[in-house]
């Protein structure tokens, strides 16, 4: 297996693979006419919102609130499922980058007992680097997530895979214009897709994130430990379903963070080159990863690939 430099951490919960470059994997062509957005659904144009007034992690770049056009777009209602992922490969042969490295990053609780001994990432010991683990061998203990998980998100796919299979359904990743646009619902300045109320770890459950003291005891209170099938949970008022907590979601803009203080300026220049995810993931809780809200925002190199970051299309109307 090829070797690889030390992983070290990103902004939020997830680690940072930082390999060598690979050549593409295949060459995919775009299809003469749409597919694979038969569960799209039509977000409409118009002054989008963008980022809060109150940002609660300044240095991620939250804030302030801005407004930009955005053009009538299809955006899938879920993110890309195993299944859908499945089709894609079938039909152009395509390898991810986890596949052709040889490894990708677990969560140490996902790892399975039979995988032996993992190394953690430096200050972040939950992530553990497993060999064998990729887009359908989740755990990397030789399972089938098409048979077993077939409509939960893809995850261990990076942005580069993502691209590719944007591309062969005729389609993009979104701007964070547009899915923070698509996220809101209709509801305009609200913190989360339903609106404002916050998840709690007691009764209000409206998606799939932490529950417990992390990152030992997920007590899954809200019915999941790791994913939970991408169409789970009320869908917003778009019908987008989980479009925060689940899985993180590539777009397609790069992690860009405007004025900063030195010290947070310093801290962003290692992550050049990084990649915008939006919406968190079953591993966000407030106490440690606050970043389930429609303002939040992280960035991982286009390489990476995790347990815990998945991506959804859209297509131009």
């Amino acid at each position: 297996m090829k070797t690889l430099p030390a992983p070290h951490s990103g902004p939020c919960c997830g680690p940072s693979s930082e390999s060598a470059p690979l050549p593409p994997a295949v060459v995919i062509e775009p299809p003469d006419a749409p597919r694979a957005d038969g569960g799209a659904v039509q977000i409409p144009g118009g002054k989008a919102l963008v980022g809060t007034r109150w940002p609660h992690i300044p240095d991620d770049g939250e804030g302030p609130l801005r407004h930009k056009r955005v053009a009538p777009f299809r955006m899938g209602a879920t993110a890309v499922t195993n299944a859908d992922f499945a089709a894609f490969v079938a039909d152009t042969g395509f390898e991810t980058e986890a596949e052709r490295l040889g490894w990708s990053f677990v969560f140490h609780t996902q790892v399975a007992g039979t995988v032996g001994l993992t190394d953690g990432v430096p200050s972040l010991e939950w992530w553990r680097r497993v060999d064998g683990a990729h887009w359908r061998n989740v755990d990397g203990a030789g399972g089938d997530a098409v048979q077993d998980l077939p409509f939960h998100p893809a995850v261990h796919v990076s942005w580069n895979d993502a691209q590719a299979y944007a591309c062969w359904a005729g389609g993009r990743l979104p701007t964070e214009a547009e899915w923070e646009h698509a996220a809101r619902g209709g509801l305009g300045d609200v913190r989360f897709p339903w609106g404002d109320r916050e998840p709690d770890d007691t009764a209000h459950f409206p998606c799939n994130i932490w529950q417990g003291r992390f990152p030992h005891d997920n007590l899954g209170l809200d019915g999941h430990l790791f994913t939970a099938p991408a169409r789970s949970y009320a869908p917003n008022g778009y019908g987008l379903f989980n479009m925060v907590g689940n899985v993180w979601e590539w777009t397609a803009e790069p992690f860009a963070v405007r004025s900063l203080r030195r010290a947070a300026r310093e801290k962003h220049r290692a992550r050049r080159g990084y990649r915008l995810l939006k919406g968190g993931s079953h591993l966000c809780h407030k106490s440690y990863c606050y970043r389930y809200r429609i303002a939040a925002r992280s960035g991982n190199s286009p390489d990476t690939t995790t347990t815990h970051q998945g991506f959804r299309v859209v297509w131009d109307s």
